[in-house]
């Protein structure tokens, strides 16, 4: 455990290192284009460089592993998708909205409010262009046929997606990316198993949705039904967001290399549905699973060369992550907490025959609030600033804010980025830097709660608080009520520590009443307001 002093030390290096001194250290080089790669339920075991035992290939993703620095506790804020998303672009957490479980749809109001700080933002007014091509789903303004704004998050009830059918789509499109800061946007509402199915640029459907799609509960195909544009389909999808982001690179490193940018490509794979191109099916020789994580490897490798062929590599700062843990895991059966209602999915049986774990040794899946939910790849590659390296200080993708807020030399305000915590000197020396962030805090997609200090991680309930059965196991007499581990010891989580640490789960229990209890971490913690809370135990 961290004592006072050593939280209140880093927490005042964060202050001086987002003030004037990096200022001096980052004039020596022109600032650095920075892309912002996020995979959809990307696993932590399904890259080489993670999994030696993973079954599919992925040269390009490892070979950036292999150039830049490659985390190996790192964490999604939530684990699920649009809550992570969230964290990523404004640097805060999900739970502070008024999404405090499960994900938004396609036609869900924005989730960004129209006064918080994003990266892209921030960037903008330090002088980037900005960009985001890929899978937004953080909510816009849709209108309906009767003129009023969709205001609901979901149907009723808030159990399935809408068909969209009720929506006006010759409308502008308000609250998106480019109401965000960003200056232009070609990409999808939301995951592609929730309509609209339909292209958006800007603030506009270039081809309004007029047919309807059936949907579908095949494994692989699985998608709800709804509105679609003529000539949409969701095998075209990846391959069209790889050529426009290649198109976009190209483009501005001829014509505005003087100028730098921000881009934020947040993939629609591998996630439902599982549709690789035809040039792809077949190559891995573990399914289609496989295939389409090839094929998002080589959407990597195409904005590597396009990169390379332009000048732009050696000052492009290019980070490469997924938004949670992934969906095709087999978990043992022989390690589940309640075996006797242990279910293997679909999914788990398929990955148990080809040999493939997404989330590698890590327990549960996407949604859980065990580690395969939030523990993910992360990949941060910088040829002109750092050097390869492998770092085990635990980070966040809410972290992303800080960081990038350090490297360019514009200190945060007071509204910036909250939640969030610089690992910039992580990058200059992986091996060595320790994390400026004291704790993680994970979240689920039923709102559970986790919080991580050191080796020892804490949850207030029993269950994944997700996909993973059982979800909530309610506790008898005698037996504990909550989930503690030690994961220097006990990596996959199999043995519960709770009744045997008292004092630990009573520290644990304060620090997460502080946390939830605070409006802005980052500076709560360097006020030192939330520092009693962290005593040694």
């Amino acid at each position: 455990m961290f004592s006072q002093m050593q939280i209140f030390a880093r927490a005042c290096g964060v202050l001086m290192s987002l003030g004037v001194g990096i200022v001096g250290a980052a004039a020596d080089t022109p600032r650095p284009n920075i892309i912002v790669i996020l995979a959809d339920d990307m696993g932590y075991g399904d890259l080489g460089s993670y999994n030696p035992k993973s079954k599919i290939p992925t040269p390009h993703m490892d070979q950036m592993a292999a150039r830049g620095v490659r985390f190996t506790d790192a964490h999604t804020s939530s684990s699920v998708c649009t809550p992570t998303r969230y964290s990523l672009l404004t640097g805060r957490y999900n739970w502070r909205t008024r999404l405090k479980s499960g994900v938004l749809d396609g036609f869900s109001p924005p989730l960004i409010e129209t006064d918080r700080p994003t990266i892209a933002s921030f960037l903008k007014k330090a002088g980037y262009d900005t960009a985001c091509i890929g899978k937004w789903h953080l909510g816009m303004q849709w209108t309906r046929k009767d003129g009023t704004v969709e205001d609901q998050d979901r149907s009723e009830g808030g159990t399935g997606f809408r068909s969209g059918a009720h929506i006006d789509y010759t409308k502008p499109i308000i609250g998106g990316p480019v109401a965000v800061g960003f200056d232009s946007f070609f990409g999808i509402s939301a995951s592609l198993d929730m309509p609209p199915y339909c292209w958006i640029e800007d603030d506009k459907c270039p081809v309004v949705p007029t047919l309807m799609r059936e949907g579908n509960r095949d494994m692989f195909l699985s998608h709800t039904g709804g509105v679609v544009a003529e000539g949409f389909n969701a095998e075209d999808v990846l391959p069209i967001l790889t050529k426009k982001t290649v198109q976009w690179i190209e483009q501005h490193l001829t014509k505005k290399a003087d100028t730098p940018f921000f881009l934020y490509l947040p993939l629609n794979s591998p996630h439902l549905p599982v549709v690789p191109s035809a040039e792809y099916v077949g190559k891995s020789g573990v399914g289609l699973y496989g295939d389409f994580m090839v094929e998002t490897d080589a959407t990597i490798g195409a904005i590597m060369d396009a990169l390379r062929r332009h000048g732009g590599l050696e000052n492009t700062l290019v980070i490469l992550t997924s938004d949670n843990g992934g969906m095709w895991h087999a978990w043992k059966p022989e390690e589940a907490d309640d075996i006797a209602n242990y279910k293997p999915t679909p999914r788990a049986e398929y990955n148990q025959k080809h040999g493939h774990h997404s989330n590698g040794e890590l327990r549960g899946t996407k949604a859980d609030i065990w580690e395969g939910g939030h523990r993910v790849p992360f990949v941060v590659q910088w040829p002109a600033k750092i050097s390869s390296g492998v770092a085990k200080a635990p980070v966040e993708v809410t972290d992303i804010f800080a960081t990038i807020a350090e490297i360019v030399g514009v200190p945060l305000s007071a509204n910036d980025a909250p939640d969030s915590f610089s690992f910039r000197s992580v990058l200059m020396k992986p091996e060595l830097a320790a994390s400026s962030r004291p704790f993680l805090v994970h979240h689920s997609t039923r709102g559970v709660f986790s919080v991580r200090e050191g080796s020892w991680k804490y949850a207030p309930s029993r269950g994944s608080g997700g996909f993973t059965a059982l979800a909530m196991i309610k506790a008898k007499a005698g037996e504990a009520t909550g989930q503690l581990y030690n994961l220097s010891e006990d990596f996959s989580e199999t043995k519960n520590l709770f009744l045997s640490e008292p004092q630990k789960v009573a520290h644990f229990e304060a620090l997460l009443a502080k946390v939830k209890q605070s409006q802005a971490l980052r500076l709560e913690i360097q006020a030192a307001s939330i520092i009693p809370a962290m005593e040694s135990k």
